[in-house]
């Protein structure tokens, strides 16, 4: 460029501008910018826009769960180039977090190599591989129907979706995180089956307020597990989007070595990872600010998950230690809430209310648009197929009329006029191919006109009627939790709890201030283990525990022995004095504070506690039940050892129900899959040895299985019962339960088929749920929340009545 010359004029313009007005107006876009394009997620499928244009790229790219994985730096960089104008560091952090397993508890990438860990970044981009996992399809599929509006990227080239349709409420299944100016949000995730539980309700009763939602999503559900301790924080987040709970580690007490004890951490808090405990125990070990512990290991690999052993020096507290472990270290860690997301382009704290209610209201709004598009397309093949059938009709017309036509223009033009057809109808008749003009392609197109008349009544009847459009939405969510759901992880405790014994304590290291008091042990249906701290009978309503209901009890001492019938048919002695004790005060006992019963004993895999009951001596006997109909009384045989069977079980065939007799008087009763119920005396059994493998209890139809066996007396017993599909999801279906005086059903023979305790409703096939005892009956939900139950019905094979939540346990109110 040429130098300016005297004779040149230069002309220089110069604006005075105010600092302080130029910074406040930079920093004001500057903040707009971060809080609408980058840190905050949507609140109708919970992206921020970097993971939307990484999901839509992917999705762009055809890098589908059923193709090969490419290299992460071309997804880095096409989304670079075409629709994210930020660094390649940026988008390849979050596409990393979309992959990884312990941050998104549905994650939608799945990534092949080294994707980091709790305590380590991943491997560079160019080192890794990823496609979309199977749940970012249910996030993107729609895109080509219209379900979304299109944008403008940011150079004007190209498009890219304003939000994506997202077939499940992602902002609470997977959570958000980030930091804004002068915001933040920080969302933990969910279990998706909760969540479409409370979306299927709010869309059956859209006045339901966040109380009564919070029955179906009773708090997060955590990639890692792990426990919260303490609620109420929990709730009021749900009520106003504001709230901090406290995250435990999953921790037991084990015999790591022969002459030493260790605790043995299998889940930490959410965002915590090993290495960091350890450098906290090591520094407050050297700090001298903790003592009692020999040596520290992680042995967590990727067939066993997290495993941290702490060795604990003889002559210390397991107990106490990890009660300072607790207080001192990540090991209990806290969580804020803050659920702030984008609501119509402004951001809003929001309630659990209002995440339900915005993604409810997109997926509506998704669902209206792919009808409509569907409707459109159909409507414009059914406009060909009856142009195709009128030519078809008046073929040799049609042949002659081309024939004799100049050229395609003048051919279209007499079509039109001899046949009143559009002009796109007459396109696609010169179009056609002779091989059409079949009487089989006829009728192949009089089918396909009659399908296409139907659907499209269908997809108008679906925009005309918003009940049937709501009514869709609940079976696509009912179909996304069924494909991806998985079981809750993290277990919720309502009270602070404290340190849990996880194994025996040798007889010196029982605290001498404990006597030998009679007391309680308590079996939830949760698996949750405790001993009340007297031998009282339970207080009314003492058969319901604040998180699930109490199905066994039975007396003991609080340094006796008690045994756990597992549905393996095995008798597993306890401590009494390892569990931890609940007060039995005139509420009913609290069973929060008690300890899962795979973290107290070793129990095989699959193996579940059925019933606890007393070992000592003047016990009568035990009766078992089996999946195949089996029954076997035993007499006690008790001997030295920690576990040992008392039946022996075929392959295949498990323990269903087992149950502490105390006299012949008892009826033992069976309720079967297909609704039949059986019972006669116990003293029709003749008692076996251990070893034996009992013997013929109920006949069962061709597929049927026990689903319960119980003893009852019957004066005083209820039979409840709950049908359902047999295709439905676990806790998905409420189906219908039925109570039934237990007096109604003849007693039979055992070995015989028993009688109908309910009758099934259409798209009922299966008895889900079935219980025989004392009333009055209790039940509960998967989340703790108790469920009504239907006045007592005389007609033994009579239908239910639809149940408001599914029901996951029932027992009684237990009084001695």
């Amino acid at each position: 460029m040429a130098r300016p010359t005297a004779d040149d004029e230069v002309i220089e313009r110069i604006v005075d501008v105010d600092i302080s007005d130029e910074m406040e107006t930079s920093f004001l876009e500057y903040a707009y910018s971060v809080i609408y394009s980058r840190a905050l997620p949507d609140a109708r499928d919970g992206l921020k826009p970097v993971q939307r244009r990484i999901l839509y790229t992917m999705e762009d790219m055809g890098i589908r769960p059923d193709r090969p994985h490419v290299k992460s730096a071309r997804v880095v960089g096409q989304v670079m180039g075409l629709l994210h104008p930020h660094g390649d560091s940026a988008i390849y952090d979050a596409l990393v977090r979309l992959a990884q397993p312990w941050a998104q508890r549905l994650p939608v990438v799945d990534g092949h190599g080294n994707f980091g860990s709790l305590d380590a970044g991943p491997a560079a981009m160019r080192y890794t591989e990823c496609r979309m996992a199977p749940a970012a399809s249910a996030m993107t599929a729609g895109l080509a129907e219209d379900t979304v509006d299109f944008k403008p990227n940011y150079d004007g080239k190209e498009t890219e979706p304003v939000v994506l349709p997202a077939a499940f409420p992602n902002l609470l299944v997977n959570g958000s995180t980030g930091i804004a100016v002068g915001m933040a949000t920080n969302i933990p995730p969910h279990n998706l089956i909760e969540c479409v539980q409370a979306l299927k309700h709010l869309i059956a009763q859209p006045e339901a307020d966040s109380e009564e939602l919070m029955r179906f999503v009773p708090g997060p559900d955590l990639p890692t597990g792990g426990k919260i301790v303490g609620l109420d924080g929990v709730k009021d987040a749900y009520l106003t989007g504001r709230g901090t709970f406290r995250i435990r580690a999953t921790a037991r007490i084990e015999q790591v070595h022969a002459r030493r004890k260790g605790i043995v951490v299998t889940e930490l808090p959410y965002m915590v990872g090993p290495e960091r405990v350890i450098e906290q125990i090591k520094n407050l070990v050297q700090a001298k600010k903790l003592t009692g512990i020999a040596d520290i290991k992680d042995l967590t690999d990727l067939a066993n998950g997290t495993r941290l052993v702490i060795e604990i020096k003889n002559g210390f507290n397991p107990e106490a230690l990890l009660e300072q472990l607790y207080r001192q270290t990540k090991l209990e860690d806290s969580f804020g809430i803050n659920a702030v997301a984008l609501v119509e382009g402004q951001p809003r704290t929001l309630s659990l209310r209002d995440m339900l209610t915005v993604y409810l209201e997109h997926r509506l709004e998704v669902t209206l648009r792919r009808t409509r598009f569907r409707l459109g397309r159909a409507s414009e093949r059914l406009h060909l197929v009856e142009g195709l059938l009128i030519a078809i009709v008046d073929i040799d017309d049609v042949i002659a009329i081309i024939r004799s036509s100049d050229d395609a223009a003048a051919a279209r033009a007499r079509l039109i006029e001899a046949f009143e057809l559009t002009e796109t109808q007459a396109n696609y008749i010169l179009d056609m191919q002779l091989r059409r003009l079949t009487r089989f392609s006829r009728i192949e197109l009089e089918k396909e006109r009659d399908e296409l008349q139907a659907r499209i009544a269908d997809l108008q009847g679906i925009i005309d009627d918003p009940v049937r459009l709501r009514q869709v939405v609940s079976d696509e969510l009912d179909e996304v939790a069924r494909t991806h759901g998985t079981p809750r992880r993290t277990v919720l405790l309502a009270s602070g709890g404290g340190a849990v014994s996880a194994a025996k304590a040798k007889a010196s290291a029982t605290p001498l201030e404990i006597a030998d008091d009679p007391c309680r042990v308590l079996l939830s249906s949760a698996g949750l283990l405790a001993r009340t701290d007297t031998a009282e009978p339970l207080p009314s309503g003492g058969g319901r525990a604040a998180h699930d209901v109490i199905v066994s009890t039975c007396t003991s001492t609080a340094r006796g022995e008690f045994g756990l019938l597992t549905s393996l048919g095995r008798v597993v002695r306890g401590q009494t004095i390892d569990l931890p004790s609940v007060p039995a005060t005139a509420q009913a006992p609290n069973l929060q504070g008690g300890s899962p019963a795979a973290e107290l004993f070793t129990l095989e895999p699959g193996e579940k506690v059925l019933a606890v009951s007393s070992l000592a001596e003047g016990l009568y006997g035990w009766a078992l039940g089996t999946e195949r109909g089996v029954v076997k009384r035993v007499n006690p045989e008790l001997i030295g050892k920690d576990a040992f069977d008392i039946i022996r079980l075929d392959d295949g065939d498990r323990v269903v129900g087992a149950v502490e007799l105390t006299h012949d008087q008892l009826e033992l009763v069976f309720v079967t899959s297909d609704a039949q119920l059986l019972h006669f005396p116990a003293d029709a059994v003749r008692p076996q040895g251990r070893a034996g493998g009992g013997m013929a209890g109920v006949k069962l139809a061709g597929g049927a299985k026990v689903v319960f066996f119980g003893a009852s007396r019957q004066a005083d017993a209820v039979v409840v019962s709950v049908a359902g599909s047999s295709k439905a999801l676990p806790g998905t279906d409420a189906g219908s339960v039925k109570v039934t005086p237990f007096a109604e059903y003849p007693g039979k023979g055992r070995g015989t088929g028993g009688v109908r305790c309910q009758r099934f409703l259409k798209g009922e096939d299966v008895l889900q749920l079935a219980w025989v005892g004392p009333t009055p009956a209790v039940a509960a939900a998967a989340s703790g929340s108790p469920v009504e139950l239907p006045v007592e019905d005389p007609r033994r094979d009579g239908s239910g009545t639809p149940a408001g939540q599914p029901i996951a346990a029932i027992s009684t109110r237990f009084h001695d």
